[in-house]
């Protein structure tokens, strides 16, 4: 599954209110660890096992309002959503940290 860009507040509202799970990575193209965890964020969403999560990015820099609804301070970023309501999330370029976060996903241990 491709990472899909969301650059509007629309679309992230109507994403996060789904009731599937979503995962959206916020980041900058001028933040070294953004560069360095964007990558593994997309080889993950290619992942058969996570068929059933929307993977998202923002570009906080070119969709600032939807950083500001998300309420995002730190980059990157990242937050999973499923009916409206923030699942869990965590900031920084950990890999093992993303793939703790996207197992309780799997899980749905949130």
């Amino acid at each position: 599954m491709t990472v899909k860009r969301v650059t509007t507040v629309q679309k992230f509202e109507k994403i996060i209110n789904s009731e599937n799970y979503s995962i959206f990575i916020f980041w900058a193209a001028w933040c070294e660890h953004c560069r360095m965890i964007t990558p593994v964020f997309e080889k993950i969403s290619d992942s058969e096992e996570y068929s059933n999560v929307k993977f998202c990015k923002v570009d906080v820099d070119a969709a600032p309002e939807v950083a500001q609804s998300a309420e995002i301070r730190v980059m990157p970023t990242f937050i999973v959503f499923k009916d409206g309501k923030k699942q869990g999330g965590l900031t920084g370029a950990d890999p093992a940290a993303l793939q703790g976060l996207l197992a309780k996903v799997d899980s749905e241990s949130f």
